[in-house]
């Protein structure tokens, strides 16, 4: 059986960062309101985004009705 390997990246300063905040989290609930303020972050990111689409013309009605009938499963060949 052949074991996977993992390419190591350096972490970017970013990363750093968040982890030398990360490493002070003492509770577990302290971790859940961590993971619930970047929840919230990332949400509002996505938001905002469609936001911008939405006032730029890219998306409208007609394209959030044209997603329900959209199959985007993967063609399987028979």
């Amino acid at each position: 059986m052949e074991t996977a390997t993992l390419q190591s990246k350096p972490f970017n300063p970013f990363q750093i960062e968040m982890l030398e905040l990360v490493s002070r989290v003492t509770s577990e609930l302290e971790m859940q309101d961590i993971r619930r303020l970047l929840g919230k972050y990332f949400a509002q990111r996505a938001e905002d985004a469609l936001d911008r689409l939405w006032d730029e013309g890219v998306l409208n009605e007609s394209v959030v009705e044209g997603w329900k009938n959209e199959h985007m499963r993967t063609p399987y060949k028979q």
